[in-house]
């Protein structure tokens, strides 16, 4: 009879939890033999919206909050360090599960391979070769130390094999972040209800056309110079069509900090504070396009086959440039007006989705969790 294997799953931030959803319930089905465990580290620690996002996606509450919150990169990846320690010793799992490339990801992974408890990476192998975004750091570091290694794009397992990771750990499962995104296709809050929840339904009753822009990294929008240029070029944008943009704590901290906050006082951009999961895809669906410096974004728009526009130099997600509907432009305003432009001439990319990005991939993580950590020990 297959043994029971204890695996304590790590969030930290809200990019996490939508990868994380479709693993705990793949975990929790009855054939099975997973015993999961979720572990909050706080590293995103708005309240309101946490629960939000674990009501919207079917996430139990944790089992456990480690409560860390806001603070620098090194000081915050240690504090997740020293509170997770402790948790180990009192849990002994078997292995530890962690996501994405978020601080809480390289500092648990850390803490448990010290203490030689196996590591479990999914979303592995992912490379913008950009080695200033604190990110690629966190990928790197993660995969090196990790015993098995789960890639959503099959060019993954080329830059793990570069890195010196053996192929026998790398398991090619597909995205997870997809598998949440098809569940609840059926659930988003529809474009039109956000818009007229946000007072904005006046402006899309003639060509209900509208653009979603989305803005946090920092290379974006702590450069003051840099972070003018972009909402001088949404401003110029607007006149083409409206945007909504849901502002990022951080954004908006710093368009606050340098005065640039009533730049996008106009009546053809809707501004709002951080949206649910649920709103959010429901306005990403009807949009004519998507404007955006996040990583999951990227992925979605490929799999809804709307265009996206990459305020990035790089992306860690090559798969949605070369088959999916996005675009690399950075933060250049010539480039992004162009490209805008050819999506209103043109529709945009006719991308297509990926291979294995069907809804199925965290089932596909569980099944070889289960062979090679299950019965493998028999």
């Amino acid at each position: 009879m297959t043994r029971t294997i204890k695996i304590l799953c790590i969030v930290g931030a809200r990019p996490n939890f939508m990868k994380i959803a479709p693993l705990m319930r793949a975990f929790s089905a009855t054939h099975i033999p997973i015993e999961a465990k979720l572990v909050h580290t706080g590293q995103h620690y708005d309240v309101a919206m946490n629960e939000q996002f674990f009501q919207q996606l079917g996430i139990p509450e944790p089992d456990i909050n480690l409560e860390v919150g806001s603070a620098g990169h090194g000081k915050q990846t240690g504090q997740i360090m020293i509170a997770f320690e402790p948790i180990l010793d009192i849990e002994k799992p078997d292995a530890v599960l962690v996501v994405g490339d978020v601080n809480s990801t390289i500092a648990c992974a850390l803490v448990a391979v010290k203490k030689g408890i196996k590591v479990i990476h999914v979303e592995a192998g992912l490379r913008s070769f950009d080695r200033s975004m604190p990110e690629e750091i966190n990928r790197v570091l993660t995969d090196q130390i990790s015993d098995l290694l789960f890639t959503t794009e099959e060019a993954a397992l080329d830059n793990l094999l570069s890195e010196g990771i053996r192929a026998q750990q790398v398991f090619f499962t597909g995205n997870v972040m997809i598998d949440t995104l098809y569940a609840n296709l059926e659930q988003a809050i529809p474009a039109q209800s956000t818009l007229s929840n946000l007072n904005a339904s006046h402006l899309f009753n003639s060509s209900r056309e509208f653009a979603v822009l989305t803005l946090h990294r920092p290379s974006n929008v702590d450069d003051p110079k840099v972070l003018a240029a972009i909402l001088d070029t949404i401003v110029e944008i607007s006149k083409k069509c409206p945007i909504v943009f849901p502002v990022h704590p951080r954004t908006q901290k710093q368009m606050e900090k340098y005065g640039l906050d009533s730049k996008l006082h106009n009546q053809t951009i809707v501004l709002s504070g951080p949206l649910g999961y649920l709103e959010l895809l429901g306005l990403i669906q009807k949009a004519k396009l998507v404007l955006t410096d996040s990583g999951g974004l990227q992925e979605e728009t490929t799999a809804l086959g709307v265009p996206c526009i990459t305020l990035r130099e790089s992306t860690e997600r090559p798969i949605t440039v070369i088959q999916g509907t996005n675009t690399i432009v950075g933060s250049d305003p010539l480039k992004i007006v162009q490209t805008v432009d050819e999506i209103f001439e043109t529709g945009g990319k006719a991308g297509r989705i990926p291979p294995l990005w069907d809804g199925e991939a965290a089932g596909r993580v569980a099944d070889i969790l289960v062979a090679q950590l299950c019965e493998k020990q028999e």
